[in-house]
């Protein structure tokens, strides 16, 4: 046992009091007259015993009365196994985890409405002196200064969930940075609550480093069942999106939960305007995909969203995403010697490609960025400059289709061919060869033959006469989509930066093969210029991607760029820096709700950029108390208390923890029974 004021124990010295008042026996005596005596002896011994006891237990009960009275001022305490000596301050931080996994409902409500409570409950189970940190996953500069209890409570009530994430490891720095601050500290204890439902995802426990100059708590907060529907991602079949024509789009939905879900409405808007439903049952921790269709007839940028209903976690039932449908194709023939008459028969006559035939020694290399597909014409020898610039629009997300001429200087196209991890062109082999093989899957070929079915064996394919061999480095990442019947690849194609490269290993003349009067000539070309009809962009993460990248850096005039979302009714200028033919515009976490922002000038709109939340929170499983006691008691496990709060008044269990258990209140109680005993023999008991 021990005391929180042990100098009132000084006041034991008034057990003198009574013992002083019963020795010297400050009593009146009172003088009675009687006749007769016969008796008086034995009265006399009667009284004298009788008296001398109930002297006795007064004189008892006034000395323990006295002795209980003081303990009670002394505070007297029964300390914790693992309590360390209180200081003469104390810093508390307090963590609420907001994010939003905490929507979730426990058998007390609300998680994050629980969690208010609880750090309530924490602060007034300290003094009104001691100072606070309210921490919460937003990391304010406000939450790096201490206050007192009374700011501390009016803090919490402006807590809400939101995007934001932080690890434990980052949430323990931030504390100590806090707690560590300022004066005082050797003279304060510092304490630490998390309050959090210690979600899976989220929390690294297993590689959390000891801190031992805090006395950290964790409070773990359970929901009642772990169930979250959820839309994870989506993405279209076909690199390109076409105008009046069926599209096709794959959402992935995910049930994180045991329970199974029945037919619940998956819907896709665009533009406002609902395109597609869709129904969705799923078995208990499982995953679907969903395919919609949906045609634009419209171009420009189109704002889609995908939409279900789950409650309670809401923050991932909506799925934005936007892409841009161009109104026609530009298309840039750099030529050699003369132009092609196949590729001018091909795209010429279609109003929605739009067609230019240029010589190689003429061509304008900041025009570039305004071309969907560039064609390499047959061209001799590749120039250095147009090398570069070709490595580099292809790297900023163009296409590229590089067609050979019968006597090029196979260096300058090894030069812009083998950085990009294309096969090179070697010699030119004059023999006749069939194309045999197909990538039929691939999108080029894709609804050109039928599904599911193997080329027949007497199909009519393209022959060649006359060819390069295409060789393959260590570093190739070609993938053959058309091969001869000896191996060689007849048409190649890789992926580079952000676009992508096609590669003929013959030319287009009649005498080195009959490619461009063949059938496969028109879906080869079409579907390449096609790929870069639309732009598709990945939605970015709120919280984790404060960079976006446009890449036309040329802005007319001196306007303005602005991140713009009507229905939030937000609007800012972003940070921008140049590189290259490029912008990066930072955001700097000034993005807070999830949705589809306008990249605007004054007058044009940019670009379209959707904003999603982080699906990591999405998984709702998370460490339970008796997870956190196992990982806590494991060999070389870290040393913090874990204190379970469930149905349990929290304040009461941290005063014990704090101040071991009080017995102040049962001295009080002993002293009022020793005052009851005084009266009790004064009044009944009879000398």
């Amino acid at each position: 046992m021990r005391f929180i004021y042990p100098e009132f124990l000084f006041g034991l010295f008034a057990l003198a009091i009574p013992i002083i008042i019963h020795l010297f026996n400050f009593r009146r005596f009172k003088k009675v007259l009687f006749t007769n005596v016969r008796f008086l002896r034995e009265i006399k011994q009667d009284t004298q015993s009788k008296s001398r006891l109930k002297h006795l237990l007064i004189l008892l009960s006034r000395l323990l009365a006295v002795a209980f009275l003081v303990l009670a001022f002394a505070q007297p305490y029964i300390p914790q196994n693992s309590q360390i000596k209180r200081k003469t301050s104390r810093k508390v931080s307090v963590f609420v985890d907001n994010s939003f996994s905490m929507e979730a409902v426990g058998k007390e409500g609300n998680l994050i409405s629980v969690a208010r409570k609880k750090a309530h409950d924490i602060a007034m189970a300290f003094s009104p002196s001691d100072q606070f940190q309210l921490l919460t996953n937003d990391f304010q500069a406000q939450h790096q200064r201490l206050l007192n209890r009374e700011e501390f409570l009016l803090g919490l009530d402006q807590i809400q969930s939101g995007p934001a994430v932080k690890s434990l490891s980052e949430i323990l720095l931030r504390q100590r940075d806090a707690l560590f601050s300022g004066t005082g500290n050797q003279e304060s204890d510092h304490i630490s609550y998390i309050i959090s439902d210690y979600q899976r995802s989220q929390m690294e426990l297993e590689n959390l480093k000891v801190d031992t100059s805090m006395q950290v708590n964790f409070v773990p907060l359970n929901a009642t069942v772990q169930q979250n529907l959820y839309i994870d991602t989506c993405f279209v079949n076909t690199p390109f999106i076409q105008l009046n024509a069926p599209n096709e789009l794959v959402v992935r939905v995910k049930n994180n939960g045991d329970n199974e879900i029945e037919n619940i409405p998956l819907k896709l808007n665009i533009n406002g305007v609902q395109k597609s439903l869709a129904s969705i049952s799923l078995h208990g921790n499982s995953m679907a995909e969903v395919r919609l269709s949906f045609t634009i007839s419209q171009p420009g940028w189109q704002s889609a969203e995908l939409s279900i209903t789950d409650y309670p976690v809401s923050f991932d039932d909506t799925y934005y995403f936007s892409f841009n449908v161009r109104p026609s194709i530009q298309i840039l023939s750099i030529n050699g010697k003369d132009e092609s008459q196949s590729l001018n028969a091909l795209f010429g006559n279609d109003p929605y490609f739009v067609f230019k035939n240029t010589n190689a020694a003429q061509v304008d290399y900041s025009a570039f960025r305004n071309y969907q597909l560039i064609l390499l014409n047959e061209i001799e020898d590749l120039s250095s400059g147009l090398t570069q610039e070709l490595k580099r629009y292809v790297l900023q997300g163009g296409e590229l289709f590089v067609i050979p001429a019968p006597e090029s200087n196979l260096s300058s196209y090894r030069d812009l061919l083998e950085p990009m991890g294309a096969s090179v062109y070697s010699s030119l082999i004059r023999s006749e060869e069939k194309v045999t093989k197909i990538e039929k899957d691939h999108v080029l070929f894709r609804d050109v033959f039928e599904k599911n079915k193997n080329l027949p064996e007497n199909l009519d394919l393209p022959i060649v006469s006359s060819y390069f061999v295409l060789s393959k480095s260590t570093k190739n990442r070609e993938e053959s989509l058309m091969r001869l019947q000896n191996g060689n690849t007849f048409l190649g194609m890789i992926n580079f930066g952000n676009g992508q490269v096609y590669y003929l290993a013959a030319p287009l003349g009649k005498e080195y093969s009959n490619f461009s009067r063949h059938a496969l000539f028109v879906p080869v070309f079409i579907k390449a210029a096609l790929t870069g009809s639309s732009e598709i962009s990945a939605p970015k993460i709120i919280g984790r991607d404060q960079e976006i990248t446009y890449k036309d850096s040329v802005l007319p005039g001196d306007n303005i760029l602005h991140l713009i979302n009507a229905a939030n009714k937000f609007d800012v200028i972003p940070e921008i820096r140049r590189l290259e033919n490029s912008m990066i515009l930072s955001v700097h976490d000034q993005i807070v709700s999830g949705g589809t922002y306008e990249l605007r000038t004054d007058k044009s709109l940019l670009s379209e950029i959707s904003f999603n939340f982080d699906r990591k929170e999405s998984d709702l499983s998370c460490y339970s108390s008796a997870d956190l006691e196992k990982l806590m008691n494991e060999p070389g496990g870290n040393k913090y208390t874990i204190i379970d709060s469930e149905g349990k008044d929290l304040t009461h269990t941290l005063t014990q923890m704090n101040e071991g258990k009080p017995l102040w209140k049962i001295c009080i109680l002993l002293v009022l029974i020793f005052l009851a005993c005084e009266i009790f023999l004064i009044r009944f008991f009879r000398s």
